[in-house]
Parts: C-alpha cells; structure tokens; sequence
C-alpha cells in the first residue's frame, strides 16, 4: 500500500508535462538508482525528467527495511556515490538510518524533490507505437485516478531487492499470531518474552536475530542453508580520519580505492573458487572460535562452495546462537498451524511471532509486470526462456526502456553503486544517440542481446555460483545464472564505458 504524502508537500513541483506532450524521462524509485539517474539528467543539461515513488519519502531500500541492526555489508566510504562523497560517516559499515539521511542529503544537495512524485506508485508500463512514448500508469494519494504519465524513455530503478518473498508454506495463512517479513517490519508488535520463530537465515537475519534475541523469551532459528560467514571488521571512524577527509585532497578517495580493490580481489575466487580456501578457512576459524558447541557447529557449518551464495560478515550472529533461550532447527517445516510450527521431523514448536526472513523474488521479479513494448510485446513474453538483457540495461523489443540494476547485473563481492554509475553513463549514452540522429526511438538489436548473453552463460560455466553446490537468488528455476555479473567489475565499467552505435537502431522522427 502506497504512503500518503504529507500536507505540506506537494505531490510534484517538477515541470509538467502539459497535456499531449511528454517528459524526456520517467524515472520510477528513489533509491540510489533512480537517483543517481536523475543527477546525471540534471548533469546532461535535461532537467524535464520525472521521478515517481510510491512512498512519502524517499530512499528505495534504506527506507523500507527498518529491522533491528539493518545496515550495509559493503563499507561507507564505498557504499556512496563517487561524485558525493560524505566525509562525516560515523563507521566503516554504514547502519540504516545514516544511509538514508545520507540519501536524503544527497536529493537536497541536487535539487532533486522538485522532480519527484510521491504516493505515485506505478501499476503498469505501455510502449505507444505512434508516438514512441511510454505511457506509465500509476496509482495512490498523489495520482488522480487512472492516471498515465508519459515519457520519451523510462529508466526503471526499482533495484532487484523490493518484492518480498513470502515463502509457501502449508497452512501460513492460518497463523494467528503476529506475522511480518524482514523488509517490512512491524515496530508495533512488541517481542519481549514472546515465543518467536525466525525463517530464514540470509543477510537480514544475521543483522536483525542478534538484536531480538537478547529480549524474546525464546527464539526458535528455522535454518535452511547456513550461510558462510567471515568477521565484520566494523568500527568508528576517528575524528581524525574524518578530519583528513574533509581537509587533505584525496585521502578519502583513497581510503574508497583501497576498499574497492579489497572487494574486488574476490572475483577471482568466484571464477576459480580454489582460490577461496584461504577466506573459507578464515569463516571456518570464526565459526570454530565463536561456536563451541560441537551439534550447533555442525548445524551452522556449510557444505557447499563458498561464493556461491553471498558470503555475510558479522561478529555477532553467531553468540547469538548460542543463547540458552534460542535453538537453530535444519529439520524444515511441515506445516503452520494457528499458534504453532510443526518440523519435519514431528517437533512442534508454540509460537507467538514469525519473522520471515527469507529474502526477495529476483529472477522472478517480473513475472507479474505489465510492461507491454513495441507490437504489444509483453515482458512475459520476451523472457518466456528466462529474464535477459544487454548488459543488464537494454531489452530488446522495449525501445527508450532501460533497466538499472536489471538481469545480470548483481554482484555478490563490491558495490552496487559502481554498477549503478556506470549504466547511468552508458543509458546517457542511449539517449545522446538517440537525439544525434533526430530519432523518436532507440532500441538494442536482438542478435546484439542474444550475443552478450551468450557470454554471460559461457562466462558463468564453472563459476562458484553455478557450480558451488547451492542454490541461490543468482540462479532461476531451471539453475541458470540470471542476477549475478559474471566477471571483475572493471569488465563492466570497460563494456559501458562507450557505447557501441552499431548495438542499437535509431528510428522513427524526432518528437
């Protein structure tokens, strides 16, 4: 359900598209996608762009997911925009709250909230063939009732991480006690000496289960698949490391070149996951010094390829198994009943709370979108063999749609925002293209597709998260790689870096 917008706030003050015209570019979310999209509009000199956002305020991921100890696994001084460095972070692993004041600050610094809709969430996307424009259907508080926005091109920066998964399970419906997913925490169910159930054990649970666990009454850990883990070498950043930050040129940029080499030293491993015995020994090390209790090890102990799954970092989840009031189970749940879980194994477990914990649809995001392209083409339709897109932006038979953060272009070892920058560059690109040669639409070419995802496959063949022995959210039903980049990112950045005008058609008259 879309947020209401605020009194005081007006639902958009952006230049308006008046009636039969269309902006340059619609832009959905305002996450570090939408936004980075939007200030290298502004940068361009195109400044006729909308931002539509569902909620009242912005921030994409930092501002729907307010679990207890949410934060980033990549560290501040990388997990930021390279244009808008923050020289005042208070610790090398950024919680959620700085992110989103840091995202905050960053929309103000550019004038970003002139350009942006709240409560206008999207429902549906339709190419026009007369006039090469999008038409962008939207609903709630800050949209009038069946209201279409329209655009030149359509930037989609919803990120892969913001549909839930609920996971089916038999008789879930029937619980009656209090029931909520990670990314959609309810602060108003209080949990102090409550029995309550955790599902699932990936990124949010390791950082929200320590926090719960020192005031329920008892905390039962449903564990599918342990997750390898390695130490969070988290601390506060001196005063007089901000200091040199905000005073001596270049020392923070190198204290964030430093850090992105450290991440990106771990694509060597994914390729040729020998490499990664030294890491995997340094998480068995964790493991054994932090769990003494030989069954609970064994329990928390992987049996598949590190990388194949995201390797976590935390100091902190693994005491928390240990408390006397919280017990791991790998026995897999037969059912939900009304006040209780029952395992696999007969064990029924009294609950009063279930927190799902169990990730987001990725490879199946789409399933369900009404985005309809060029000759009524539908997503579905195009994707009937799996999710595809050239260089994870691009779709063939969508033309003026472009896709951040969309199929194959996940990573599992550095930071988003690198990759978010580099297609921002490289969709500018598409667009510059596209006004050069007077066109109405640009589109990539189909063989062009097929051929770099050609290479995605061969280039995943043996890598740990295909051959790692797990399954994972890289992977889609049928065990193909579809989320995750599959080489360094300096790869991507060299394939963005300049785009190839011989890749896409420009056609139709400008508009």
């Amino acid at each position: 359900m879309a947020a209401s917008v605020p009194a005081d706030r007006p639902a958009v003050v952006t230049p308006a598209a008046g009636p039969g015209r269309a902006y340059s570019v619609v832009i959905v979310g305002t996450g570090f996608s939408g936004l980075g999209m939007a200030i290298g509009l502004k940068k361009s000199g195109v400044h006729d762009f909308v931002i539509l956002e569902k909620a009242d305020e912005v921030g994409g991921t930092w501002r729907e997911n307010t679990y207890p100890g949410c934060g980033c696994d990549i560290m501040s001084l990388l997990y930021s925009f390279s244009f808008a460095p923050k020289a005042d972070w208070s610790r090398m692993f950024p919680k959620q709250a700085e992110l989103l004041e840091y995202i905050k600050d960053v929309v103000a610094e550019h004038g970003l909230e002139q350009h942006i809709r709240f409560g206008a969430e999207v429902t549906g996307a339709e190419y026009d063939d007369a006039s090469d424009t999008w038409g962008v259907s939207i609903a709630g508080p800050g949209a009038a009732p069946g209201e279409v926005v329209r655009g030149r091109a359509l930037a989609a920066g919803m990120g892969p991480l913001h549909q839930p998964n609920v996971p089916d399970l038999p008789g879930l419906d029937s619980f009656e006690g209090a029931m909520f997913h990670s990314a959609e925490w309810n602060h108003d169910v209080d949990l102090a000496g409550r029995r309550v159930a955790v599902i699932g054990t990936g990124a949010s649970a390791i950082q929200f289960v320590p926090q719960i666990a020192k005031k329920v009454g008892s905390l039962t850990l449903f564990q599918r698949t342990p997750p390898w883990i390695i130490p969070k070498p988290d601390r506060r950043i001196t005063g007089v490391e901000r200091a040199l930050f905000r005073r001596v040129p270049g020392v923070q940029r190198a204290y964030r070149d430093g850090i992105y080499l450290m991440q990106e030293s771990f694509v060597l491993g994914f390729k040729n996951p020998r490499l990664l015995k030294a890491a995997s020994g340094l998480a068995k090390w964790h493991l054994n010094r932090q769990v003494k209790d030989p069954g609970l090890r064994r329990k928390l102990t992987p049996d598949y390829t590190m990388g194949c799954k995201r390797t976590l970092v935390s100091s902190d989840y693994y005491p928390a198994l240990t408390r006397p009031n919280v017990e791991v189970t790998t026995a897999g749940i037969a059912e939900v009943r009304p006040h209780s879980i029952v395992a696999k194994d007969g064990t029924e477990y009294p609950v009063d709370a279930i927190i799902l914990g169990t990730g987001f649809h990725v490879t199946d995001a789409f399933e369900h979108a009404h985005i309809v392209g060029r000759d009524g083409l539908k997503i579905q339709e195009a994707w009937k063999d799996g999710i595809e897109a050239h260089l994870g932006v691009t779709v063939a038979g969508f033309p003026n749609l472009f896709l951040l953060l969309g199929p194959n272009s996940g990573l599992g070892h550095n930071s988003m925002i690198f990759i978010i920058e580099a297609q921002v560059r490289y969709v500018l690109q598409c667009l510059k293209m596209r006004e050069a040669r007077g066109g109405s639409r640009i589109s990539v070419r189909p063989a062009v597709q097929r051929r770099f995802n050609r290479w995605v496959q061969e280039k995943s063949e043996g890598a740990v998260w295909v051959a790692g022995g797990c399954t994972s959210w890289y992977l889609d039903r049928d065990g193909v790689n579809r989320a995750a980049w599959p080489a360094s990112t300096v790869n991507y950045w060299l394939r963005t870096r300049r785009l190839d005008p011989a890749d896409f058609e420009v056609a139709g008259p400008a508009r």
